[in-house]
């Protein structure tokens, strides 16, 4: 006898990726994409001045080639943080640090 699958015996993918364990790095990695590519979004003033690079264990990199720029970021480090974790309502960046 063929055991029949009703349609919600299935899984969506989206259900697989969020719940299942063996996908924790791959859910941390998408956040991590997911804070790189809206950064232009989140801080379009900063387009031209500054571009975020990866994150890595909750440090945002950012690439910023102006000296000046680069240390006036540096003391409203926190507060570009908050924006960017308001943004996403979780906890995605600690710091940031500068290349």
């Amino acid at each position: 006898m063929v055991k029949q699958h009703t349609r919600s015996s299935f899984r969506t993918i989206e259900d697989v990726l969020n719940s299942e364990g063996e996908f924790s790095n791959l859910r941390e990695s998408l956040k991590n994409f997911n804070v790189v590519e809206e950064f232009e979004n989140i801080f379009p003033e900063l387009k031209l001045i500054a571009n975020a690079v990866k994150v890595e264990k909750q440090t945002l990199f950012l690439r910023v080639e102006n000296s000046v720029w680069k240390s006036e970021l540096n003391l409203n480090k926190n507060l570009i943080a908050d924006k960017i974790n308001g943004f996403f309502k979780q906890q995605l960046i600690k710091t940031i640090r500068f290349l």
